[in-house]
């Protein structure tokens, strides 16, 4: 039997949290954290498979937390995916401007969480 992908769902919001856990750790081996310097404090323990941060945090926001885990020699090969609420055009340019390895909008279905990760999987 394969062993299961990690994941790190980082989010300040912990309805937001538990939803994702609920909907992924069936297939994955989900772990979370609420804020990006937990996220940078629990990676030197822990490398997942692919991060999914929320974009629009307090303290340290997404793009910060990206750009520093980027930027970091132990952390630049892990995948970033997004999580946003930005449905703009603006908000979306933004998002990818950054280059994450995909972005995931909130409102979108468990189907349609589940469908984005694991093509994101596929195309490894």
């Amino acid at each position: 039997m394969e062993e299961k992908k990690k994941l790190l769902v980082v989010d300040d919001d912990p309805l937001m949290v538990r939803t994702i856990r609920g909907w992924l750790a069936e297939e994955y081996n989900v772990s979370v954290v609420t804020s990006g310097k937990t996220a940078l404090a629990f990676l030197k323990k822990f490398t997942p498979d692919l991060i999914l941060l929320d974009y629009e945090m307090p303290v340290m926001s997404g793009p910060e937390f990206y750009k520093i885990a980027k930027e970091d020699q132990a952390l630049a090969a892990i995948p970033i995916m997004f999580l946003t609420g930005k449905e703009d055009q603006k908000g979306l340019d933004e998002i990818n401007s950054l280059k994450p390895e995909g972005c995931i909008l909130k409102n979108r279905t468990p189907d349609e969480v589940r469908h984005t990760i694991a093509a994101f999987f596929q195309g490894q």
